[in-house]
């Protein structure tokens, strides 16, 4: 079983660094990164709801799929538009032993607004982020993006944690805009102070124990309050990167991870931020074939 290691160094604002080894819809391996050691930690899986509805992961019980399904449902708000949507994208986190830890899942379609070819804020995408807790899926977070209009051209976001009720009001902890050619960094710092530069292969210090999984210490489905300074930070890229795209790296404040669970969120939430880039791309503009349905593919 993959565990955190620990890395005995006095640091003001320690923090995880993870790297997905491909883009998030080609279902690529997740690395810790400790200096110049890349450990893997998580594997992705990315498909399309609709299309997977028959096809049960043999890792995910019958009774977790039920839960997840009426949590999507209860969050998300179905809309047709023929030829102007993108909807039904899910991608599962499961640790090295298989099992799922984390579910980022579009429950909201990205349709392009009346009389446009582009998201518009009015009417936003939305991905429900999902994690284990006491024998099921609940609710973590919700993340909506849309398009802004204008000469900034930008991905609009805003992130929140929501309660076990679609009815209970969420705490928003970042709402802001990346650019869509350039890309950008996604920040939930609560100190306002910003995260510092992304760097790839910096060292990640860990916690005093290498948590395993979430029965070891319990879950707060609720936990506001533990939510302080620097929370995580995902470098995005944009539609406008030549050559190589470079990898998704995430950071996490090591106070927030207490388990491989806590870190799975965050990574299953980058990866739905990166995706809504692709999701927010103009309508008139053809996807990655990665991301089209099946079916999309032999027209």
């Amino acid at each position: 079983m993959a565990q955190f290691h620990m890395n005995v160094k006095a640091e003001p604002d320690p923090r995880f660094v993870f790297q997905f080894d491909g883009a998030p819809e080609c279902s690529p391996q997740v690395f810790q990164l400790r200096g110049n050691i890349r450990q893997p930690v998580f594997t992705c899986k990315f498909n399309f709801r609709a299309a997977d509805r028959n096809q049960r992961s043999r890792s995910l019980p019958s009774e977790h799929i039920s839960a997840a399904r009426s949590w999507l449902s209860s969050f998300g708000s179905e809309r047709e538009r023929p030829g102007k949507e993108r909807k039904g994208w899910s991608i599962t986190i499961h640790d090295l032993s298989g099992s799922p830890v984390a579910v980022a899942s579009m429950v909201t379609p990205f349709v392009a607004g009346p009389g446009s070819d582009r998201v518009t804020r009015s009417n936003s995408g939305c991905w429900l982020i999902l994690r284990p807790g006491d024998g099921t899926w609940k609710p973590w977070g919700r993340l909506e993006a849309w398009r802004e209009r204008g000469s900034a051209d930008g991905l609009g976001y805003r992130f929140e944690l929501v309660h076990n009720s679609a009815a209970s009001g969420g705490i928003v902890l970042a709402e802001s805009t990346l650019s869509c050619s350039k890309g950008g960094k996604f920040v939930i710092d609560l100190n306002g102070n910003g995260a510092t530069g992304m760097k790839p292969g910096s060292a990640a210090t860990s916690p005093v124990c290498s948590p395993r999984s979430s029965g070891d210490f319990g879950y707060a489905l609720w936990p506001y309050s533990l939510y302080k300074g620097f929370v995580m930070s995902a470098k995005v890229e944009g539609e406008g990167h030549s050559g190589k795209i470079a990898p998704l790296m995430v950071e996490v404040g090591v106070q927030h991870v207490n388990c491989m669970e806590d870190a799975a969120a965050f990574v299953a939430l980058s990866a739905a931020l990166d995706l809504s880039m692709d999701a927010c791309r103009l309508f008139s503009h053809k996807l990655r074939k990665e991301l089209c349905p099946p079916q999309d593919l032999l027209f």
